[in-house]
């Protein structure tokens, strides 16, 4: 497995946000990680971004144990990340946006770049195509120079993971990816996050309230709620089972169901 999560609590003062959750999540798959409001999610991906430092439990990918790491370090290690608030730089073009996710993957330094040396030049050439690749691939090709904090929200949220892609990582956690976007954006969302597994053979997690989205890509599912995990398993099992269905998937029908 190339991501463990293993009894990991995070406790905050007298507050335990996340309470001995245990999950792994196998190699080259979509898995989804799923809740009401305030049930742990982004807690667990600041866990193992390295955003946050668990209180104890342990985070390990590809046999090692992570948690407590600088979150540069572990995105050198190959896990790249969006956020549930979109964290862009704002003031920056998409090209630029893409160019900031491809800097751990640089060898150039301050000396290489001041006397330009040939083997930078060509470095910063395949650096330059790589970025147009993924902004065409996110769909943002004529948006390429277009300031990101003018972009829609829908686009915002692909140039999020256009730059997460710029790592070239082997794991991608995404943070509500769906969120702020209309019917027709999560439907092409929805493609997109298949095609990226398939296409860069790379492991998705992702945290996400649009349940037809996450029935849709995901083949494995925890389900979280106080804290706790309730559930695991695939999607049809999770629609079926009860405990989901209180604590979340049925919430909204129960209170129709009452009218």
């Amino acid at each position: 497995m190339p991501l463990q999560v293993n009894d990991l609590v995070m406790q905050f003062g007298g507050l335990a946000a996340v309470n001995h959750v245990s999950f792994e999540v196998p190699d080259l798959s979509i898995c989804a990680l799923i809740g009401p409001n305030g049930a742990g999610k982004t807690t667990i991906f600041n866990m193992i971004s390295g955003n946050l430092v668990p209180t104890s439990g342990k985070v390990t990918y590809n046999d090692r144990e992570i948690q407590g790491l600088l979150s540069y370090k572990i995105n050198n290690l190959g896990i790249s990340r969006t956020y549930q608030n979109i964290n862009l730089f704002r003031s920056m073009t998409v090209l630029e946006n893409v160019m900031v996710g491809m800097h751990s993957k640089l060898k150039a330094n301050f000396w290489s770049s001041l006397f330009h040396m040939p083997w930078e030049r060509r470095e910063e050439k395949e650096m330059l195509e790589k970025c147009f690749a993924l902004i065409e691939y996110v769909g943002l090709k004529d948006r390429i120079n277009e300031v990101s904090r003018n972009l829609s929200y829908g686009n915002q949220r692909l140039l999020e993971i256009g730059r997460a892609l710029a790592s070239s990582p082997k794991v991608l956690l995404l943070d509500e990816p769906a969120a702020g976007m209309n019917t027709a954006e999560k439907r092409s969302l929805s493609s997109l996050i298949k095609k990226i597994q398939k296409d860069y053979q790379i492991t998705i997690l992702l945290v996400e309230h649009e349940m037809r989205l996450v029935m849709e890509v995901a083949e494995k599912i925890f389900v979280l709620n106080f804290g706790e995990k309730i559930a695991e398993g695939n999607p049809l099992e999770i629609q079926s089972n009860e405990a989901v269905i209180t604590a979340y998937l049925g919430a909204g029908k129960k209170e129709k169901g009452k009218e």
